[in-house]
């Protein structure tokens, strides 16, 4: 009988975590948590705070990650694009995004990805179902903001056929935004000359972070602001659960979503690159219902 191999060929058990600043309200504990139970997995998801000016911290842990002692790492704010440099390869969304969400090793190889992109275009995707896009049935999206979450979103959707609008406050970031993505067609324009003419858009995503708890009072659109009929309102922030841009639209009668399911799909994403284990959706939401 030939021996048995003494080569794991599987984790057997999953060390996960985020690196971000500060931490304190974070989901993905509770998702990650959620998607190792639903799969049969033994493992635990930490959050790892270090400070953005910390950056002997960032690289410590990344070593943590090319020794084996870390399965995987999200990244979020501040480090999103701070840890590209520390990456061996960067995947072709993360590249051309210019921004790393996901970290793990493949073929003795630390790999920068990003799962933010197909995380909000799966959401959108579900979102959207089979209701009719308003406005002449045209892709046409208007994306308020210019920082690291709207650069995963203007991919997404330049890539799926949208014609983009970004309206941003720093109109100098807008337009480097707009540059690196030489091979796709962005119009920016600044807030404030933005006449908010939000009738030819069928699809309006906020991705500053105008509205998030404690400031709930706040939206990135001016008050009383008619929206296009079947437009379509997606807003990024998911804390609270009804922002006021989302509860603004839904009186009138619109169709609204927050970024919790964004938030699901880029972290089952990202889990099925570190485990090769697909999570079930319906589990992770029940577990970050209040």
């Amino acid at each position: 009988m030939p021996e048995p191999s003494s080569i794991i060929t599987h984790h057997s058990s999953f060390v996960l975590g985020l690196i971000g600043y500060p931490l304190g309200h974070s989901l993905s504990p509770k998702i990650h948590a959620a998607a190792l139970s639903a799969c049969g997995l033994q493992g635990t998801y930490s959050l790892f705070s270090i400070p953005p000016e910390d950056k002997q911290g960032l690289k410590d842990l990344l070593a943590r990650v090319r020794g084996g002692e870390i399965t995987g790492l999200n990244v979020t704010i501040p480090h999103k694009q701070n840890v590209i440099e520390l990456m061996d390869e960067l995947t072709p969304t993360a590249q051309a995004i210019g921004a790393v969400n996901t970290i793990y090793m493949r073929e003795n190889k630390l790999v920068g990805d990003n799962t933010d992109a197909p995380g909000f275009l799966a959401d959108l995707k579900k979102f959207i179902g089979s209701r009719e896009l308003g406005i002449g049935k045209r892709k046409s999206a208007i994306i308020l903001g210019a920082g690291g979450s709207a650069r995963a979103v203007v991919y997404a959707l330049c890539n799926d056929g949208w014609n983009v609008t970004l309206v941003a406050r720093r109109i100098e970031q807008a337009k480097k935004l707009a540059d690196s993505f030489a091979n796709l067609e962005v119009r920016v324009v600044e807030y404030s000359s933005f006449i908010f003419n939000l009738s030819s858009f069928a699809l309006i995503v906020n991705t500053t972070p105008l509205g998030m708890t404690p400031n709930i009072e706040t939206s990135p659109l001016p008050e009383n602001i008619i929206f296009a009929e079947n437009a379509l309102i997606y807003d990024l922030v998911y804390n609270p659960r009804e922002t006021k841009l989302v509860k603004d639209a839904r009186a009138q009668g619109l169709y609204a979503t927050t970024g919790l399911g964004m938030l699901i799909e880029q972290a089952a994403l990202a889990f099925e690159k570190w485990t090769d284990h697909n999570p079930p959706r319906e589990t992770l939401y029940q577990a970050v219902q209040p």
